[in-house]
């Protein structure tokens, strides 16, 4: 029997929060990505610019160098990136380049998401390849994880 879309996404996100949780135990912002393609993992990666005094070491970033390698291809084409959080204006841009398929993310970023809120890439006429994109998948516990991350550090 095939499984459903929404549970498979599901199931997903649940690894990249995983890794969000594991990016929090490092000090850093609470964030993970999962690069699948066909079902498989290719890929993962979790926020470390702190800890690797690199300010493009986003999660998504990780995963896409990852998922280059293992892939020995640039180019991402049929993957699937899962993250926690509406991925900020270098990342997305970075998926479109990679040719990323499909896009799912967990916590909307009203003030620098760049799929859907403060810009809207996913959409923009001037990028040469579209990305497909699901919001809101476990929507409440990628929020929650950020949410507790920030008021800690208040």
């Amino acid at each position: 029997m095939e499984r459903d879309q929404a549970q498979i996404d599901k199931d997903w996100m649940t690894i990249a929060l995983e890794l969000a949780r594991h990016a929090e135990t490092l000090s850093e912002v609470p964030v993970g990505a999962v690069l699948v393609k066909h079902e498989s993992l290719v890929a993962k990666g979790w926020n470390c610019p702190i800890s690797t005094l690199d300010p493009t070491a986003h999660a998504e970033i990780i995963a896409l160098r990852s998922g280059a390698l293992a892939t020995n291809n640039y180019r991402l084409i049929d993957t699937t990136l899962y993250v926690t959080l509406e991925p900020c204006a270098m990342c997305m841009s970075a998926i479109v380049h990679a040719r990323v398929k499909r896009l799912v993310f967990g916590a909307q970023d009203p003030k620098r998401g760049a799929v859907c809120n403060a810009l809207r890439l996913a959409e923009a006429d001037f990028l040469n390849h579209k990305v497909e994109w699901t919001g809101g998948v476990l929507e409440e516990d990628c929020s929650q994880l950020l949410k507790d991350f920030f008021r800690h550090r208040r």
